[in-house]
């Protein structure tokens, strides 16, 4: 994949069986936006915004910039159009259309709840290209929206509020970024560092994961994935927290213990990454399907079957983790 190119995002729900893939054919436009949302006494409100061109009503979206992926793009969109600063939480869908030069368009939606901080932060004036922003109940979005496509993902948001899923937290696998060939590496295994690919691949996951709102990052000690999670810990002002229970050299010697790390972060209930290898990946997505009560299924062998410098991200819910996987996507390395 180029750097213009998004990372491919796919997302299971468990509780609808819906698959959101991005495709790439030749002439697609991609794009990402958010459904934002805040709660004001009691009750559920949604961002709408008001273009000037278009003299239309819509959620806030843009394109993807060059060396972009879909996450980055879809938080800083939402906060050049609205002043907002999010996370985001879980994905609501994707929109597919054909523009007026025969171009189709594909656009990415996430939830993502406006903090009360965030808003009394917003520098947000009427301007050339949003004339307003508004916050409606949800019946008053559904009749406001001026396409279809966009009641859709208000739709599929309101099926998170249906399932007690409206305040979620991601626990991010991911697998170590390219690093140094083991057959010809002459030092111990854990020792083997990135190539310079896996320290372009370490760089340019830092935009994406910082889209989630990542306050933890916890490592295998192997130092390919230490360096992998290195950048992000540094623009985050992060430590990391390094551990053996997800080393591969563990896991060779049978020694390895994912269920300890994925419980302690379940019941911590903050948004974390777990860096780990490829060989150990398939337990850790399973003990997080098992703390959870999730029904195994085959979406957990692809969250788990990644390329280096890929990650999945597994949406569990704020307020009963035990519920189940809300949601889980997956990135793949756009170098």
């Amino acid at each position: 994949m180029t750097s213009e190119s998004p990372g491919t995002s796919t997302a299971t729900a468990h509780t609808s069986g819906t698959t959101i893939v991005a495709d790439r054919p030749d002439r697609a436009v991609y794009a990402a936006g958010g459904l934002v949302w805040r709660v004001v006494e009691d009750k559920v409100r949604i961002l709408l915004i008001h273009r000037t061109k278009y003299r239309d009503v819509t959620l806030p979206k843009g394109k993807v910039d060059p060396g972009e992926m879909l996450a980055e793009t879809a938080v800083r969109e939402i906060f050049e159009e609205t002043g907002i600063r999010v996370s985001l939480g879980a994905p609501v869908g994707v929109s597919r259309y054909t523009m007026a030069n025969r171009k189709q368009k594909i656009v990415h939606y996430w939830a993502a709840e406006a903090t009360e901080d965030a808003i009394r932060e917003s520098v947000f004036l009427p301007n050339r290209e949003i004339a307003a922003i508004e916050w409606v109940s949800l019946k008053k979005a559904r009749t406001r929206l001026s396409y279809p496509v966009d009641v859709e993902i208000l739709d599929a948001f309101a099926g998170l509020i249906a399932d007690g899923a409206l305040h979620t937290f991601p626990i991010i696998v991911l697998r170590h970024a390219k690093a140094a060939n083991r057959a010809v590496w002459t030092g111990p295994d854990a020792s083997r560092p990135l190539t310079p690919r896996g320290r372009a691949q370490a760089d340019a996951i830092v935009g994406p994961l910082r889209a989630f709102g990542v306050r933890k990052i916890v490592s295998s000690d192997a130092r390919r994935c230490i360096e992998t999670v290195k950048p992000l810990a540094a623009s985050l002002g992060l430590k990391i927290a390094k551990t053996t229970l997800l080393s591969q050299d563990s896991w060779d010697e049978g020694e390895s213990d994912p269920r300890t790390v994925v419980g302690k972060r379940v019941r911590a209930g903050k948004p974390t990454v777990l860096c780990s290898h490829g060989p150990v990946l398939p337990d850790i997505l399973r003990e997080i399907a098992l703390a959870t009560g999730t029904m195994h299924g085959s979406y957990l062998g692809s969250a788990s079957n990644l390329e280096v410098g890929a990650f999945s991200v597994v949406h569990l819910s704020a307020t009963n983790p035990g519920s189940g996987i809300i949601s889980i996507e997956t990135h793949l390395p756009k170098i």
